[in-house]
């Protein structure tokens, strides 16, 4: 797996987390949600993507977007 699958499977993972948390506790989890958005937003457009420094030090190789 390459640092741009792992990143969006971490976002994916974490979508439904929050979903599964506004379901059974809190709608108030959306903004959990809301912040996801946002982040992949600005990473597609800055390049910058702490989700991605994280995998990267893990020893995740490197993919296209993500250098």
């Amino acid at each position: 797996m390459n640092l741009d699958r792992a990143v969006m499977a971490f976002a994916g993972v974490m979508v439904f987390l929050s979903a599964a948390l506004v379901y059974f506790f809190s709608p108030w989890w959306l903004l959990l949600t809301a912040f996801i958005g946002l982040n992949l937003v600005q990473a597609s457009f800055t390049g910058f993507c702490p989700a991605a420094m994280f995998f990267r030090k893990l020893g995740v190789a490197s993919g296209h977007i993500f250098k």
